[in-house]
């Protein structure tokens, strides 16, 4: 019965080292993959267009101040309940 038990750990501990072994190789691997698909395939950057103060100014104007009253009212009903 001992000899079982001494053969059972040693499986025991063989499968966990596997299995430790695998997911240090995966992870090196997934941080190699990382660097190559990087390196090839940079990230682009978008580029935002300045905004010019006419078009600000054109379309905080174009709110109709019945529906920014209705906006009001609404926020202020839901806030109230």
């Amino acid at each position: 019965m001992n000899e079982l038990i001494s053969e059972g750990v040693g499986l025991m501990v063989l499968g966990m080292g596997f299995v430790f072994v695998f997911l240090v190789v995966l992870i090196f691997a997934t941080g190699y993959m990382s660097s190559i698909i990087n390196k090839f395939f940079p990230e682009v950057v978008p580029v935002a267009k300045p905004s010019t103060p006419a078009s600000d100014s054109v379309t905080s104007a174009a709110v109709d101040p019945q529906i920014a009253a209705a906006i009001t009212a609404a926020i202020h009903q839901h806030r109230n309940k």
